[in-house]
């Protein structure tokens, strides 16, 4: 085995069946994804649906006011209860194939043609419940506890080394602004991560935002699975126009303090979400494994409802900038996800700026161990072996 600190994750695992099996089972559906916001919780009866590897989530608002989690599976023969990002249930949960209902609080509430089903005990059949928490505003699940005592933290418990400073963005107030934006990609999602965790490719990969920000881009990780990179929109205008034009309508909310006020914020939940602050809206930054070596990337955004033109303005100047970033990163992650196949390459090394990557990867390695391995068992051993690291590492 290698010594992990020093060196990345090898090749071998970015796209590999069997070990996507392994990070699904014990790191990733133990992960918080993001269901949305509460500006679309308001009634009771609204609901968010979330997806997350494979399994399907909805968020509910209660008669009682509470939020609570649940499996998007109907316990009849497994249809979804809900098909939609987000909406209102009624008067309860219905699931469309064969009628059956139930109460917000996923106890059963009625079966079609019940005579049918003679020896029933409704009380065995409610939705099976999944985690749910709400942070700033923005709701999360959970679809499987985690075993190890980090890994259980609370998304609060998480973010707390940022909450005063997240806080000030007041996004508790805010509202949701359309469906967002999803695209699936031959990458492996840890490739994306990779990427969006470190700006040491800022200079070279990315020359407008290396225009905006200058020297200013710093990045650094908690030990509680959360790191925040910031990059300061400097004075001198940039010779692009979107970047000029932000630089100069971008708004400076006097709710944020000073040293905030012209920074573009990102926030990551490793180990694939992430939540960027800036000082005109908030935007998500989700990778979704939906296989080896390929993702579903999606965004969405949020707002505070009183906006102005300004505000408008460097939303959509914002979204420019932003756009091509995407372009280039995505350039550079189909590169990175060729080469890591390439007998030229085993495992790469960290630099001193590329601290939340090394946690990431530790993150990975203490969930899946046989990711210490420089090269991959023989094919149909993985979990096998994976197993006796977990137990000759725990001795």
């Amino acid at each position: 085995m290698r010594n992990s600190r020093d060196e990345t994750l090898p090749g071998w695992t970015y796209d590999n069946a069997e070990f996507f099996a392994l990070e699904r089972e014990h790191l990733l559906l133990s992960s918080w994804a993001l269901a949305g916001h509460r500006s679309d919780l308001k009634a009771p009866g609204d609901f968010l649906s979330v997806e997350s590897c494979g399994e399907r989530g909805l968020v509910v608002r209660g008669e009682d006011g509470k939020l609570r989690g649940f499996y998007n599976t109907c316990r009849h023969r497994a249809h979804a209860l809900v098909s939609t990002e987000k909406g209102s249930c009624g008067h309860a949960i219905r699931c469309p194939y064969h009628g059956w209902s139930y109460n917000y609080d996923g106890t059963l509430k009625a079966i079609a043609a019940e005579k049918s089903f003679p020896d029933i005990d409704k009380a065995e059949f409610g939705l099976r419940p999944i985690e749910v928490e709400e942070f700033l505003g923005f709701v999360f699940v959970r679809f499987k506890s985690p075993l190890d005592s980090r890994g259980a933290m609370s998304v609060a418990e998480r973010f707390a080394p940022y909450r005063a400073e997240m806080e000030a963005y007041r996004t508790t107030e805010m509202v949701s602004r359309g469906t967002g934006w999803h695209c699936d990609i031959p990458v492996d999602w840890k490739n994306l991560i990779d990427n969006y965790l470190e700006g040491y490719h800022v200079p070279t990969g990315h020359p407008g935002l290396q225009r905006m920000f200058g020297s200013s881009y710093t990045a650094e990780a908690q030990p509680s699975g959360v790191s925040r990179q910031i990059g300061i929109i400097r004075d001198k205008p940039s010779e692009n126009w979107s970047e000029r034009m932000y630089q100069r309508v971008a708004p400076q909310p006097e709710h944020l303090p000073e040293s905030r006020r012209r920074a573009w914020c990102y926030y990551t939940l490793l180990p694939n979400l992430a939540l960027d602050l800036y000082p005109e809206q908030v935007t998500s930054f989700e990778v979704m494994p939906i296989g080896p070596g390929k993702s579903r990337l999606r965004a969405r955004r949020w707002t505070l409802p009183d906006q102005d033109r300004r505000h408008r303005a460097a939303q959509y100047l914002s979204y420019r900038i932003n756009s091509q970033v995407q372009r280039e990163d995505e350039e550079l992650v189909a590169s990175v996800q060729q080469g890591l196949k390439s007998r030229g390459y085993s495992f790469g090394i960290f630099s001193e700026k590329e601290a939340a990557l090394r946690q990431l990867h530790e993150m990975v390695r203490q969930a899946v161990p046989v990711a210490l391995l420089a090269e991959p068992p023989e094919p149909g051993t993985l979990a096998a072996v994976n197993a006796k690291l977990h137990h000759d590492l725990a001795a």
